[in-house]
């Protein structure tokens, strides 16, 4: 039996035009399951990006330090309704390149993979509904009343996208001939370098650096445009 190929995307800032913590963040302040001093904890790193003073990278960690510090004590099921309401508000709120690669990659019976470091809660929500076979994120600990006790599940697996590929790919028997990784920043580094196609979508100057130094694609979408930085890519949007 001929194994299955594979592609494995990355989500925040790669497949959604935004990141599933931040919204589901907003969300919850909005619904009242976070108090709205939460909102205090990344706010001056918002404003040091929105100015060009700071990076993406540490407005993106202080939400989720913010997100961390407040799931103590939190029911499960309201993280679970907000996070449905988000992934329906937000469904359509992607990037053409990479939902365009992915309904030929379905096409082609790859068996498609999301891995991301936001909340499994949201990542299940938002990536069922773009037919994904699986999906990770980071599980939480809930206690016997339904309760967040603040903590996190099978951490040295869901932290290391590597791991979680290369645990992939033994349980379902793929194939690393003709597989794909798609992501934007250095920590999709890990999973480009065990695939066949490394993706480098939109990247961050640190990876972008990487990348040209390896040779890999380089695809940039900005506004109506996409750009192949260096014309290798195989699955080229029409």
């Amino acid at each position: 039996m001929q194994k299955k190929k594979f592609a494995v995307f990355d989500i925040d800032g790669t497949i959604f035009r935004s990141s599933l913590t931040v919204e589901l963040v907003d969300a919850l302040i909005q619904e009242d399951v976070f108090s709205a001093r939460v909102r205090d904890v990344y706010a001056r790193a918002y404003q040091q990006w929105l100015d060009r003073k700071d990076s993406y990278d540490t407005y993106m960690w202080a939400v989720v330090k913010a997100y961390n510090d407040n799931l103590k004590g939190v029911a499960h099921r309201d993280i679970v309704r907000v996070a449905r309401k988000v992934a329906a508000f937000h469904k359509n709120r992607v990037y053409r390149f990479t939902r365009d690669l992915l309904h030929k990659l379905r096409q082609q019976d790859y068996y498609l993979v999301a891995v991301s470091h936001s909340s499994a809660i949201i990542v299940r929500e938002f990536c069922k509904r773009l037919g994904f076979h699986k999906f990770y994120g980071r599980l939480h600990e809930v206690d016997e009343a339904g309760k967040l006790t603040g903590k996190h599940l099978a951490e040295e697996l869901i932290g290391s996208k590597s791991k979680l590929v290369e645990h992939l790919i033994m349980k379902k028997g793929l194939s690393r001939k003709g597989s794909i990784g798609v992501g934007d920043t250095e920590f999709d580094i890990p999973i480009f370098e065990m695939v066949e196609q490394p993706i480098c979508f939109n990247p961050n100057m640190k990876l972008y650096h990487y990348a040209t130094q390896k040779g890999w694609t380089i695809i940039v979408e900005r506004k109506d445009v996409i750009y192949n930085l260096n014309k290798r890519h195989k699955h080229r949007v029409a």
